[in-house]
């Protein structure tokens, strides 16, 4: 949200050492001239020369402001909108084409005619802050909804006589499901069920990571609002806000989880997320002509060394 040099410079170096080669860049709910500011300077920043040394932004996730009250998790309540077209349009222009994945609750009223105006648009449409029943999850998907947002987090629970948007998001074996592998979002045995439901080309992990990660225990900043984190943890009175995870952890923490294999593991943090946001022909691979950004991993998923448009970072 802040979207100047130094900071994307600074979360740049920091995740290029992890072994993040390209990511998206993630509004939070915020009045919308905020909003609109952070998504117009990410998009400078985006259009500007890259330092081969750092990660680099590719896209921008639009978290917000299009989500459920009820679960919205730390997004602030008073600058939730209902769908409205015109102002998803403000939000792509000002983003001038590189706002690529919107997150949005798929029982609020229109969604499903949101959704397709979105992807007429090139974006990705991915359900979450969502407390949708099944069934009315079904028109967004029918729009082409391709995804869900950090799954279990800030979701209708499962029910075994109420069907929930969990239940759509397990089942369906066309969309994508994210997770935060932290062992905090998300306790272990759960995420053995996910893995059995989703499966190495649907499953996602992502991080959900805020402006803490990499930092010790303190009070940080998420949009205009205060998070502390302690032990690894991040909350805003009291409510998960974020993560201090970083993707190389995540894979660690996965693959002792599920006794997954390193092989299918990697397809989590790789070939799937650029699959699902249509990067697949410049991140997902080392071929010719794609950005040498390797990561030197063992066996148990543990990071070796970094490498950044291959220059060795760490």
């Amino acid at each position: 949200m802040e979207a100047t040099t130094a900071a994307l410079s600074a979360i740049g170096r920091f995740l290029a050492s992890r072994g993040t080669g390209s990511y998206l860049a993630t509004t939070v709910t915020a009045p919308m001239d905020l909003t609109l500011r952070a998504i117009s300077g990410l998009a400078k920043l985006l259009n500007a020369p890259a330092d081969p040394t750092q990660a680099r932004p590719i896209g921008i996730h639009l978290e917000g402001p299009f989500l459920s009250h009820s679960r919205r998790g730390v997004q602030p309540l008073a600058y939730l909108l209902e769908p409205n077209i015109a102002t998803l349009d403000k939000m792509i222009d000002a983003a001038e084409g590189h706002a690529r994945l919107i997150t949005l609750a798929p029982e609020l009223p229109g969604a499903a005619d949101f959704a397709a105006h979105a992807i007429s648009r090139g974006l990705r449409v991915s359900i979450g802050h969502s407390n949708a029943t099944s069934a009315e999850c079904l028109p967004t998907l029918a729009a082409g909804a391709i995804s869900a947002t950090h799954t279990f987090n800030a979701m209708r629970p499962l029910d075994h006589r109420d069907p929930s948007i969990l239940s759509t998001v397990l089942t369906n074996d066309d969309l994508f499901a994210e997770l935060i592998c932290d062992g905090i979002h998300v306790s272990p045995e759960i995420v053995k069920i996910w893995w059995k439901m989703k499966g190495p080309e649907r499953a996602i992990l992502v991080t959900d990571a805020m402006s803490a990660t990499g930092m010790p225990d303190g009070t940080y900043q998420l949009g205009d609002f205060d998070v502390q984190v302690a032990n690894g943890k991040a909350t805003a009175d009291g409510v998960l806000a974020g993560s201090v995870l970083t993707l190389d952890r995540a894979l660690e923490n996965f693959i002792r989880f599920t006794n997954a294999t390193l092989d299918d593991a990697l397809h989590l943090l790789t070939l799937n997320p650029a699959t699902m946001t249509g990067f697949q022909n410049q991140t997902a691979a080392l071929i010719p002509g794609s950005p040498a950004n390797i990561l030197a991993i063992n066996k148990k998923g543990q990071r070796i060394a970094s490498l950044q448009n291959g220059i060795r970072i760490n």
